[in-house]
């Protein structure tokens, strides 16, 4: 594929996403008079002001503008973080017992006190992401700086080593490994661990194992800790050896001795999970897993075309071993599998992958990206009607899309790079 052709992929992503993604939540997802974010928008912006609100959201508002700031170093989008910083640690934060809580009322009054470890993975993950974008202001000679700048070890990195810790110290399984799903504020075990209510209430969750996996590679990035990268290298092993299944799917829900729970096939999940379990391999610095890695990453691609993608190169929601069950198309999904299928072309140098990634670009250009109110829908049915969800919620944040928006074009750019 010719070199322009790919550079022109890559300008068209990014500018949607500081054109249009960003600037998006800048514009209507700040509530200014209370200091915080709405916690519900409709596709026709529509404020729901006494929503409830996540610490989810919360927290993927934190990774996605730090992670921006970081690229780009726009102010605006610090000042983002920084709010988004301030509402994590204000509102959610369980200041007797540690840990973040699950939701609140648009008042503040917390709502839902559990301790849902995939929560408390995404406050990991965007603690230590804006840990690196307030380090990244620091000049690299070490000088003094115009702007204030966080101490080596700041106040977000601080609290991510605290939740990390709390995690390994409540959550860990120590007799089958890996962590449970849900605990009571103060830690204890709680009879319903379900993330949602689409979820089996099984004791152990693809889900939670895969965030929490993203989660201590990026605190592994910024904090060498011995401990840490034990705790992910064996995450990367229980990832290979309990939860992708040998057809190169993964499982959703699993006992406490990992005996799987359901045969359900999320596809989206499964592309995510190709491009994240060689991060976190890189990071780990382990040379055998990371081959292991790779040769999945592209196992998993291959399944993933030939079992989940329409011939419009959109990614279906939900299958079984016998077929589609879900035929819906959400935005997360389909920011996953740009990135995912790049990254497997990084490894595979086959065309497909990168053609497969294209051509999903072209089906989020045609059918998710709202020209009129901005964002992203939240999804389409197959016939291409939107469904009838929120623009903003409890989870359609800009952290897919925002963080596709960076990958992407990085990995495009590159790619033109080697054919030009």
């Amino acid at each position: 594929m010719d070199s322009t052709i790919l550079a022109d992929y890559a300008d068209r992503i990014e500018a949607d996403l500081r054109g249009n993604v960003l600037p998006f939540w800048m514009r209507h997802a700040v509530d200014r008079e209370r200091g915080a974010f709405f916690g519900a928008i409709t596709n026709e912006l529509i404020v729901d002001r006494i929503a409830e609100r996540g610490a989810l959201l919360t927290s993927r508002i934190l990774w996605t503008f730090s992670a921006a700031y970081r690229r780009y170093h726009d102010t605006a989008y610090l000042e983002m973080a920084d709010r988004a910083h301030a509402d994590l640690t204000s509102h959610f934060f369980d200041r007797d017992r540690g840990g973040f809580f699950w939701s609140i009322a648009s008042d503040g009054k917390v709502l839902r006190d559990r301790k849902q470890i995939y929560g408390q993975a995404f406050a990991i993950y965007a603690l230590s992401e804006y840990h690196r974008a307030i380090e990244s202001k620091r000049p690299a000679n070490g000088r003094a700086s115009a702007s204030p700048v966080a101490p080596q070890k700041s106040a977000p990195l601080e609290q991510a080593i605290a939740t990390f810790q709390l995690t390994e110290a409540h959550a860990r399984d120590g007799n089958h490994g890996g962590y449970f799903e849900a605990f009571s504020p103060d830690w204890r075990p709680i009879a319903d661990m379900r993330l949602s209510a689409v979820d089996l209430n099984e004791p152990k969750s693809q889900n939670t194992h895969l965030h929490l996996m993203e989660a201590y590679t990026n605190l592994l990035r910024i904090w060498p800790d011995a401990t840490l990268r034990r705790a992910l290298a064996e995450l990367l092993e229980l990832m290979l050896d309990r939860i992708v299944q040998p057809a190169g799917h993964l499982g959703l829900f699993f006992g406490a001795d990992w005996s799987p729970r359901s045969d359900r096939i999320s596809y989206g999940h499964d592309i995510e999970a190709a491009w994240l379990l060689g991060e976190a391999a890189a990071v780990v610095g382990n040379a055998d897993l990371t081959a292991r890695i790779q040769a999945l990453a592209v196992k998993i691609a291959d399944v993933t075309l030939a079992d989940g993608v329409d011939s419009d190169g959109s990614l279906f929601n939900e299958g079984s071993p016998t077929g589609l069950t879900d035929t819906n198309k959400e935005w997360w999904q389909q920011a996953e599998a740009v990135v995912g299928l790049l990254d497997a072309y990084r490894i595979s140098r086959d065309e497909r992958h990168l053609n497969a990634a294209l051509r999903t670009w072209d089906f989020i250009e045609a059918r998710l990206v709202d020209r009129k109110h901005g964002e992203w829908l939240r999804g389409v049915t197959r016939n291409g009607v939107p469904l009838p969800e929120l623009k903003v919620s409890f989870w359609k944040c800009p952290y897919h899309n925002g963080r596709a928006g960076l990958e992407a074009p990085a990995r495009l750019r590159q790619i033109a790079a080697r054919k030009s």
